[in-house]
């Protein structure tokens, strides 16, 4: 298994920002695809106005998720987003920005995580997350199964639930990050004239695949290659400044 730094290999880069102050927090990811974000606007325990942002969305019909997420958290208290349910009927990227912003509302100081993955050679794999530049986890796929960690070996990417749940508390939301990544990072590998045809998705898999929309959601918005040298979310501001808490 070629265990080069990932840095130096080509392949899918994606970074989360979660930024908390007094009474909001904000989370904002980038990656090949997706450049969005999430204010999460409290009281210091519910959820009083959520602010979506779609910098660069895949799809005509994902802006129109916006909605649905605001109808989805709105008056939530924080400590139940996670359980809140229906990331099917949202844009799942967006969903999952929401609740690691509530999960990280009270934090004294901002997070980023990374996630690298390599793009596949003779069928291998390599992907990683690090956490304030720290590597936390790491996963290498040979044949669609891991071989890497011990823990992890044999198990596809839709059926590492077991790993995650074995790991200590802390790890087990940067786990799930990190397998979430290694899925959106195929797409590296799907011909275009596939991956931008939604007949061709499985329905109901996010808010654009409901069977409603598929028919009219059309492939749109630029696909960026960090692997040449750019950063993720570099210079992206879609919300004022917050005053951070000390």
């Amino acid at each position: 298994m070629d265990c080069a730094p990932l840095d130096s290999l080509p392949g899918y880069r994606r970074r989360f920002i979660i930024t908390p102050s007094l009474h909001c927090v904000r989370s904002d990811l980038e990656d090949d695809y997706h450049c969005m974000g999430v204010a999460v606007h409290h009281e210091g325990r519910i959820a009083t106005r959520i602010e979506p942002v779609m910098a660069r969305a895949p799809w005509t019909t994902c802006p129109g998720a916006v909605a649905e997420l605001i109808a989805t958290f709105t008056g939530v208290a924080l400590d139940a987003f996670a359980e809140r349910g229906a990331k099917q009927h949202n844009c799942t990227h967006l969903h999952d920005l929401a609740v690691l912003a509530a999960a990280h509302a009270h934090d004294r100081a901002p997070l980023v995580y990374d996630i690298l993955v390599s793009d596949p050679v003779e069928g291998r794999r390599s992907a990683e997350i690090r956490r304030d530049g720290t590597l936390l986890l790491f996963l290498r796929e040979a044949g669609g199964r891991m071989v890497e960690p011990d823990a992890a070996t044999g198990l596809a990417l839709d059926g590492l639930r077991p790993w995650i749940d074995s790991l200590e508390p802390a790890l087990r939301e940067p786990a799930r990050l990190l397998r979430w990544g290694a899925l959106v990072a195929h797409g590296r590998t799907v011909p275009w004239e596939r991956q931008s045809d939604a007949r061709r998705m499985r329905p109901g898999s996010c808010y654009t695949f409901q069977p409603a929309r598929m028919a009219e959601a059309r492939r749109i918005g630029a696909i960026r290659d960090f692997s040449r040298g750019a950063q993720p979310l570099a210079g992206y501001k879609p919300f004022p400044s917050a005053e951070q808490i000390v």
